[in-house]
């Protein structure tokens, strides 16, 4: 009774942690985007400071760091146990986290380079076709089981992302040459393809690991990643001289200095939500699901845009928000209808085993 009793706890802890990841992402995803593109519509152009602000707010990560290092030291007191060492990951791990950080570096500069030259509606279009590829690679990598629901939420999904593509001839921004936009363009198919390997790698880091996996392990995962990330976009910024050109780059930024500075910090701030909540949700749930929230979201953002930068809301774009949440209710769906038929399945199995005579030994 006991043990059920725990399971349950552990059970319910895992939904609070998934919910408030799925909180974190919901704000990234939906706020990193128009923040960065407010910085290259109000004067901005360094795509690799973009790319850096997509990570640089790893700091954030030390304050929940430090908070659950002393809860586990205090733990560890009660239970007069070794106390336990500041840095859990183990060199295997640590090494692991590195490289998917660098990785997540070359992405952002990817999708920094798209978001300076495409307008938010066409961007979130073409991330929208990650979930494609983290299907894809979530299959290869971690052998990602797919239900009639799964295949109905991604195909909704992606053909949501389609419709978009009607709307998407003549949105060259002024000023922009052809070779630009495409370049645009191609840039941002690659980042949405390299981050769709990206999600099931980190799924397929927690599964091969020999340490167990906590969410404390998990932010440090995090802030590792984002380190990684951040140095890798630093080599790009001053091989750019982006240093020397920011303090200029403020006193022309149209809505004044100090607003130049308060959006860099809040892309930091938004990003480090964003990729925090993606790998929280692979932690309570899968790669998969932290794909098909990330483009259900998309369309989320393409209203946001329509509101603060005036985007006009064709009725492809209402059309692509009812594909995507009629594939997020088909995913819930399936989810719930799966968790019921397992727990059905864990009482019967419990059932049979009570009822099974008892050997008597004399």
């Amino acid at each position: 009774m006991a043990e059920g009793s725990e399971g349950d706890k552990e059970r319910s802890m895992k939904r609070l942690l998934l919910m408030v990841n799925c909180l974190l992402l919901v704000i990234g995803t939906s706020g990193g985007p128009l923040i960065m593109r407010l910085y290259f519509l109000r004067g901005g152009h360094r795509v690799w400071l973009s790319s850096f602000l997509e990570t640089a707010g790893f700091p954030f990560m030390l304050l929940p760091l430090a908070v659950s290092y002393l809860r586990r030291r205090s733990a560890a007191a009660e239970a007069r146990t070794a106390k336990p060492s500041l840095i859990s990951m183990k060199p295997p791990l640590l090494a692991a986290s590195v490289f998917i950080g660098v990785l997540t570096g070359l992405d952002d500069y990817l999708y920094a380079y798209g978001v300076a030259r495409l307008p938010v509606s066409t961007s979130a279009l073409i991330i929208a076709t990650q979930l494609g590829f983290t299907a894809f690679f979530a299959f290869l990598l971690v052998r990602q089981k797919f239900t009639s629901y799964s295949v109905n939420a991604v195909v909704l999904l992606t053909v949501g992302a389609g419709v978009l593509a009607l709307h998407t001839s003549g949105d060259r921004p002024p000023g922009e040459s052809v070779k630009e936009y495409a370049m645009g363009f191609v840039m941002t198919v690659i980042a949405a393809a390299l981050y769709g390997f990206v999600l099931p790698l980190v799924e397929m880091v927690y599964k091969k690991t020999k340490q167990p996996i906590t969410y404390s392990l998990v932010m440090e995962i995090q802030f590792v990643m984002c380190f990684s990330a951040t140095v890798f976009c630093v080599i790009g910024m001053i091989i750019n001289n982006d240093f020397k050109v920011i303090p200029r780059e403020a006193k022309e930024f149209k809505h004044g200095e100090v607003n130049y500075y308060t959006v860099l910090v809040g892309s930091a701030i938004m990003w480090q939500a964003f990729f925090l909540g993606a790998i929280g949700v692979i932690f309570c749930a899968s790669s998969l699901f932290s794909g098909i929230l990330i483009a259900v979201l998309l369309p989320i953002t393409e209203v946001l845009a329509v509101i603060f930068y005036k985007e006009k809301f064709q009725a492809e774009k209402g059309v692509s928000l009812l594909l995507s949440l009629w594939g997020m209710v088909s995913y819930f769906y399936g989810e719930i209808k799966h968790d019921r038929k397992m727990k059905k399945k864990e009482k019967n199995s419990d059932m049979e085993a009570t009822e099974m005579p008892q050997l008597q030994y004399t």
